[in-house]
């Protein structure tokens, strides 16, 4: 898989952001800050881009972004509930106004018949209220594909965001 997808998604969205005075953070967990990376990669991208959490563990995503444990526990790393909050973390710790989070299982181990390999759930909120979900099942067509199909579904989401309500 080539990065011509994520290059062009970052881009876009860079421009987007830029041209509408908005700044980003990322929250990501299976995808281990490439979100990030996917930005960064775009010259300029420090007009949008202001940080980025990497939350690996439960304990990160508690610590960093005030998941509440009874989330973790009720839901799991990988739910609609903690992306959510996720974002919700990353918008109320960065002084920006658009924020997404990334949770999912990219293999090949970790999966359940619930949760299997390749579910991930998306989550972003902007400053003015407004929030997105997604949820991708994207079977298990290896860890990398997952990480970088993951990549594009973020920002995407976030593109969504940075353009004007109707």
């Amino acid at each position: 898989m080539t990065l011509d997808g994520p290059e062009t998604a970052a881009r876009g969205l860079v421009e987007l952001c830029r041209a509408r005075g908005l700044t980003v953070a990322t929250a990501e967990s299976c995808t281990g800050g490439l979100v990030a990376g996917a930005i960064t990669a775009i010259a300029g991208s420090s007009d949008v881009l202001d940080r980025g959490f990497v939350t690996y563990s439960n304990a990160a995503k508690e610590a960093m972004l005030g998941v509440p444990a009874q989330t973790l526990a009720a839901h799991g790393a990988v739910s609609r509930e903690t992306a959510a909050a996720m974002a919700q973390g990353a918008l109320a710790r960065a002084p920006v106004d658009l924020a997404v989070a990334v949770t999912g299982i990219a293999g090949p181990g970790g999966g359940s018949a619930e949760k299997p390999v390749g579910l991930v759930h998306f989550a972003a909120a902007a400053r003015d209220g407004r929030k997105s979900h997604r949820e991708q099942r994207f079977g298990d067509i290896g860890r990398a594909a997952i990480r970088q199909q993951s990549v594009l579904v973020a920002l995407a989401l976030l593109a969504e965001l940075a353009v004007p309500h109707a």
